[in-house]
Order: C-alpha cells, then structure tokens, then sequence
C-alpha cells in the first residue's frame, strides 16, 4: 500500500492509502516524486472554479526518481527524470507527428492527476509511488545539476508557457512579445521568461496584478496593468502574443495588438460556452492563431535546454514552497506558483 492526495471536492482533499503501483509491462517505470508542482488548472479545481467530480488521485506536475524499471523501459533506479503530464506511447502516428497531446493509445486527453478529463485514472504525482507507462519514451532524464524544484512544473506549465514563444521566435527572431497575464497566472509568467531566454527585442507583460507584475519583470520583461476596465485599448502591434488571461475582453485586447501575420496563442483556457473573438480584425491581419493544450512531451527537450543554461529563471516564478504534508490546504493558496517535496 501507500498513500495518494485524493481530491474528494472543491475544498476537500484526503490523504488516503491505495494499492501500490507495479509493473505491467516491459517498458514500464515506478517513479517516486521528489518536487512537485502546482499547476494553474489544480488551483481552480481545488477551489471549484472548474467543476471536476471527485474523488480521483491529484497532482500532474512533477520530478521523480527511478525506484523500478522493466527491462525495455529506458531508465535505472536511482535516475532523477522529469514527467510529462499527458500520457503518450510514441509509438502512434499522432505521437510520431509530434502530437502528443493526442496520442491514440489512451483516451483523449488522458493525464496524470487528472481523471475527469479523460475517464482513466492514471496516479497523481502527490503519491509516494507513480507507474509511467512507455517509460522509455515518456521519461526525460533531469539535466546535470538542474535543481528538481526548478524543473518541477517543467512538464505542463513551464512547457505550455514556453511553446506560446518558442515557435513563433523562431519564425521572427528577435520579435517584439506581448504577454496578456492573468488567469494562467504561472503560464504567462513563464512565456514572458522564456521569451526573454530567446531572446526576443522586446517582452511586454501585461497584469492588473502588482505581484506578478514583480514576477515577471524579474524575469527580464517590461510591465504593464493590463487596465481594460479603464478603458485602455491597443497602441502597438507585436510579432508574437501570449493571451494568459481567460477572460474575453482580453482575448479580443490580445487579436488587436498582434501585428499583420503575427502569431497569437491562447494558453487560456475559456470556460465559457462561447467566447467572442473579433475574426474579421485577424482576417485581415492574416494572423495564425492557437488555442491548445501543450504537446509537453514533444516540447519538454527545449524547455530543459532552456533550464539548464539558466537563462530561464523558472524560480522567480515560485511564491511557496512546501511539504506534501501542507498540500491538502496550500493547494488553496491563490498566489501564482506553489512547489511541493515529500
């Protein structure tokens, strides 16, 4: 047995004791988390902002050491690795094409920590123990002398922030960014950091929020209140534009600053039914637009790269740290980023 963060209801988590993970098939790992993240999407789920049903294992960001591996499995006990949040095969057309957001081999969407979003409970990362199926393709060895804190939201958040710029960058190099900061409080922060790393000419972020403002201009980027509730309306044209904020005036803030054939990416997710967007602006325009769950597996060889040359500071996005013991009320924490170890 071990125990496992089990989500019961917004407000409401048990640590509770479940069958351990085993192996099941030659290419599979046992992991053992060792730094965990929160990601912007399990606040909301925590507080009830995102209605998912209980009960279901909890947490999807994390860096795991090796406890077991199948003899086809890629990785030794002991190894330090990094998780990808989706789970993917590598083996299937879609994973091939770099598509492993969609990998046929699970159902769609399937993830770690997330069951509600695919049906199929797959562990949590605030577990003493994790199986990673297709462990040979899914498990990235931790760089050399990358701290497991700093990598920890790697798989899902720091990846989703940073593959918002990394394309498009490399596109326009040296473009001109603007980030649109609010409800994906951590992915904003880290699309504004990671366009620093890439050196972009220029990285505007834009936040009614003074926390993350500091945040963010500690990570190199020059800041802004958002201010749409004051009326402010779109002076400048950028290459690239990340929309963090979620809410549909500022999807439409972020179509009209994105310069003509420009790269927009909604890392938002909208919960409404319907969200308006200006479509004949960007028709003209000709601008290419993304809304879309992270690849993470295909983007996390990047985004290590980009850790362990230190250019991008994942750490200065961090408010909190603290103990697996603290999650079941810091998961409540509304501040932008909370690391965990056991």
């Amino acid at each position: 047995m071990m125990r496992q963060l089990t989500f019961v209801k917004p407000g409401q988590f048990e640590w509770q004791d479940v069958p351990a993970p085993r192996l099941m098939a030659d290419t599979d790992a046992i992991v053992r988390p060792i730094a965990v993240a929160r990601c912007d999407l399990d606040f909301y789920i925590a507080v009830g902002v995102v209605k998912y049903p209980g009960p279901f294992a909890f947490g999807h960001e994390c860096v795991a050491e090796v406890v077991e591996a199948g003899p086809a499995a890629g990785v030794v006990p002991g190894q330090k690795v990094v998780v990808p949040f989706q789970l993917s095969c590598g083996r299937c057309d879609n994973c091939r094409k770099g598509w492993t957001n969609s990998c046929t081999a699970y159902p769609f969407a399937a993830a770690f920590g997330l069951k509600p979003t695919s049906g199929l409970e797959s562990g949590g990362a605030f577990s003493d123990l994790l199986r990673v199926p297709f462990a040979d393709h899914m498990l990235l060895p931790l760089p050399e002398g990358l701290d497991p804190l700093i990598a920890a939201g790697a798989g899902d958040n720091i990846a989703d922030g940073y593959r918002g710029v990394a394309g498009p960058l490399a596109e326009r190099p040296g473009g001109r960014v603007l980030v649109v900061g609010g409800l994906a409080q951590s992915v904003g922060l880290y699309a504004a950091g990671a366009a620093v790393a890439l050196g972009a000419g220029e990285v505007l972020y834009l936040d009614d929020d003074s926390g993350r403002r500091a945040r963010a201009e500690s990570l190199g980027a020059r800041v802004e209140p958002l201010g749409l509730d004051a009326g402010r309306t779109p002076s400048d044209q950028y290459d690239v534009v990340v929309e963090a904020n979620g809410m549909p005036q500022a999807l439409a803030f972020a179509v009209q600053s994105t310069g003509a054939n420009g790269y927009l990416t909604s890392v938002a997710i909208h919960l409404a039914p319907e969200t308006p967007i200006p479509l004949t602006r960007a028709y003209y325009k000709g601008l290419t637009f993304n809304t879309s769950r992270v690849h993470s597996r295909s983007t996390l060889p990047g985004v290590l790269e980009c850790l362990a040359c230190g250019k991008l500071k994942a750490e200065a996005v961090t408010h909190r740290c603290a103990s697996f013991a603290e999650a079941p009320d810091a998961l409540m924490d509304p501040g932008p980023k909370i690391l965990f170890q056991p």
